[in-house]
């Protein structure tokens, strides 16, 4: 409950902020200026104003994000960038369609310095969206686009608010001048936090590496101890982000979860799969070298979800945040059933697999192995998780619902977007209760 009236909270401020700009179009100099043109301005002041919102919601505060988790405010971050887009191209648009004199304001000649400034804030959001709509299939790196994405959120917010500073109209009034400051100075204390006082919190908190070890499926763990012994509280099933080979001050930051029990916070590890440049580096990371966390950040752990049993399904590197909760529970002696379905390619790509079976002595743990591309002599689960494995695995027989038994069990999922859309669609088809499905669908991209 307190939860949800912190999630319910935070929403509330959200919505403040993004209409206060309002009281600009409703308070303008000039009235009488026509529907359209005050319907232009309203969408433009609270364009601007989500923008701001969009660096409040990538700061990582964990008092906003810890109700809902940090996967779903980057996925609101990624929406409300289209909805700030909407509005912000609605707001020359309905101009135009007033007076076309105002079309005379794209003309790079003879244009005041204010549409300058409005042009190359549009200019500068529709490249940002671009470049994360279409980031791999213009083959930009995650760094890249890291870079990129914030010089242009600075850009977008910069020359923004130049334009209503140079337009002048709803900046007269004394108390007009103070709100505008103050939504300034809060952007501007936004970026300090992310670029300064985060970084300076990280410099004092270096994690050193104790050891890097191979996995099955293309996977290295990392092991970090913290160098000033402070540990590093977490709770099972949680990510950090990690800056490895560089300064804590860099931009460019990989979200990895977290693999180990959250009963040893001065031993964590983070076990990464190779895909591309940065991940392709851990396994070359060598004992003593220097790297900086950021977390721990994320809602999709057991701590937070009671019930008389759980059930994990992941796949592939899926199953890192799932070892994590394993690893804890058996730390925990608990006795409550746990059921682990895990969607591989074939055996060898079963990352943790030794480790998997050897958690079965510590504890109540049935293990499902559903493989894909299985080689010849296996008599596990083939092809995908769906509801008949799901089924079959929790109570040896294919039900078109789940026994009330294990509809109370708390469900997690974790692995590839296609795995986790249709493992939320099994569970519903079996009848569990959505309130009991947990995933976690984690990407800054």
């Amino acid at each position: 409950m307190k939860m949800v009236v912190r999630g319910a909270f935070w929403i509330f401020v959200y919505l403040m902020v993004a209409v206060a700009p309002l009281l600009f179009a409703w308070s303008g100099p000039e009235p009488g200026r026509g529907l359209l043109i005050n319907l232009s301005v309203a969408l433009g002041f609270v364009g601007l104003a989500m923008m701001g919102l969009q660096f409040a919601l990538v700061a990582r505060f964990k008092s906003v994000s810890a109700p809902f988790g940090m996967d779903v405010v980057l996925q609101y971050h990624r929406q409300m960038a289209y909805v700030a887009l909407l509005f912000i191209l609605a707001h020359p648009l309905l101009l135009f369609v007033e007076d076309t004199r105002f079309l005379a304001l794209l003309n790079p000649v003879t244009a005041p310095l204010r549409a300058h400034m409005a042009v190359t804030s549009t200019v500068a959001l529709l490249i940002l969206v671009a470049l994360s709509v279409w980031r791999k299939k213009l083959k930009i790196s995650y760094e890249m686009w890291q870079l990129t994405h914030g010089v242009l959120g600075v850009v977008i917010i910069a020359t923004a608010l130049a334009h209503v500073f140079l337009v002048g109209y709803y900046v007269d009034e004394p108390w007009e001048r103070a709100l505008w400051l103050a939504m300034s100075a809060a952007f501007v204390f936004l970026l300090v936090w992310v670029r300064v006082v985060r970084p300076l919190q990280r410099y004092r908190s270096p994690w050193r590496v104790k050891e890097v070890i191979p996995e099955r499926g293309e996977t290295s763990t990392i092991v970090l101890e913290q160098q000033n012994g402070n540990g590093f509280h977490f709770e099972p099933g949680q990510f950090a982000w990690i800056m490895a080979g560089k300064s804590p001050f860099a931009i460019t930051q990989h979200p990895f979860s977290i693999s180990s029990s959250a009963e040893q916070p001065d031993r964590v590890t983070l076990s990464v799969k190779s895909a591309g440049d940065f991940t392709s580096s851990i396994a070359a990371l060598k004992p003593g070298a220097t790297v900086y966390l950021d977390g721990p950040h994320g809602a999709f752990t057991i701590d937070r979800h009671e019930g008389p049993g759980f059930v994990f399904i992941g796949a592939g590197v899926g199953v890192t945040p799932l070892m994590s909760m394993l690893r804890t529970l058996a730390d925990r002696k608990d006795v409550r059933p746990c059921y682990l379905f895990l969607g591989n390619r074939n055996q060898e790509s079963i990352t943790f697999r030794e480790e998997i079976e050897a958690l079965k002595s510590r504890l109540d743990l049935k293990v499902i192995h559903v493989l894909s591309r299985p080689d010849e002599g296996w008599e596990g689960e083939k092809g995908h998780i769906d509801a008949s494995v799901v089924s079959r695995g929790l109570t040896g027989e294919d039900h078109r619902r789940l026994p009330p038994r294990c509809q109370r069990l708390v469900y997690f999922i974790c692995g590839p977007e296609a795995m986790m859309d249709a493992a939320e669609h099994a569970l519903a088809q079996l009848g569990a209760p959505a309130e009991n499905v947990h995933s976690e669908r984690f990407g800054m991209v």
